[in-house]
């Protein structure tokens, strides 16, 4: 049986949009429901961790949300109750840690395959052996352990979270963290510009995408959790680095559903792949999506809690 991997990239310099299908060969059944059950599905001998872990989390006030929708342009409010957020991305040697403690198989590792970006043809490809360890491949490098972790879909970021005693954040709950608790009404999470002097304030594309990267920002992929430094409420990579997983379930658009009309999950903050010029996936309001099932290399993820 063929599973569809699938993510849309919405620009927000306008309201283009661009879709991404990819068929591989799927080696074991697994649902195509993209809810919290399928994921806990994965994931019945899994066990749950002590830590709560609030001292690797910062606490994000309550208050309301004042944003611009990214398709209609049109405001929107939302309202938010005070949560602690991760202020570092999980990383390699954590989702490693998680799979060690339970035995959690992840569905890259199942299908046999994941998405890659071959920098050669500016194309994105279905690798064989691609997985969170190898996120290109079993013939390239292994993931550094202190790098975001990768090529983890919805269900396996879902099956940490609820290891951990977490969840995975609301797009919402994401923005008004990007915006330090609504203190900040800058562009991204830092500030308004993506370098400031020689400085640059996160892992993006520099260069022309697909063709060229120059790498000016040190890195060509993922860089070191925490790097580029850190917005006024002390979170790491709001922007940049990898795009992450939120709980926000939206529609197919109307291209997206002539070949596949399964939900899609939202991500936010942007990648190592984003071109400026092409891509502002950085901005707090950015956002992409992708199928629950999907794994890539340029997706991460977050978790939050809820404050008591």
């Amino acid at each position: 049986m063929f599973t569809k991997f699938s993510f849309s990239l919405y620009f927000l310099v306008g309201l283009f949009t661009t879709t991404v299908l990819v068929s591989c060969q799927q080696t074991s059944a697994v649902t195509k429901d993209s809810g919290a059950e399928s994921a806990k599905g994965t994931a019945l001998a899994v066990t749950t961790a002590d830590e709560t872990g609030l001292d690797k989390m910062a606490y994000v006030k309550g208050g309301t949300l004042k944003t611009i929708d990214h398709e209609t342009r049109e405001p929107r409010e939302f309202t938010i109750k005070p949560f602690y957020i991760d202020k570092n991305l999980v990383t390699v040697a954590d989702y490693a840690a998680f799979t060690k403690a339970t035995g959690y198989v992840t569905e890259a590792q199942r299908f046999g395959n994941s998405t890659v970006f071959d920098f050669k043809t500016g194309e994105w490809i279905m690798k064989n052996g691609a997985y969170y360890l190898y996120p290109f491949g079993i013939d390239q490098p292994k993931a550094d352990p202190h790098h975001p972790v990768t090529q983890v879909s919805w269900n396996d970021a879902v099956a940490y979270a609820n290891y951990k005693k977490k969840r995975l954040p609301k797009a919402a709950e994401w923005e008004w963290a990007a915006k330090s608790g609504g203190e900040s009404d800058a562009v991204y999470a830092w500030g308004n510009a993506m370098q400031e002097g020689n400085s640059f304030k996160a892992n993006f594309w520099q260069g022309e995408f697909p063709n060229s990267n120059t790498k000016e920002d040190g890195f060509l992929t993922t860089s070191p959790i925490g790097y580029f430094g850190a917005n006024p409420l002390g979170l790491f990579d709001m922007g940049g680095n990898v795009w992450q997983w939120t709980s926000d379930r939206v529609a197919p658009t109307l291209e997206e559903a002539q070949s596949d009309t399964s939900t899609r999950i939202v991500t936010k903050g942007g990648s190592f792949l984003c071109d400026p010029e092409v891509c502002h996936g950085f901005k707090v309001n950015g956002k992409s999506s992708s199928t629950a099932e999907t794994g890539m290399v340029h997706t991460g993820f977050r978790c939050v809690k809820d404050a008591q």
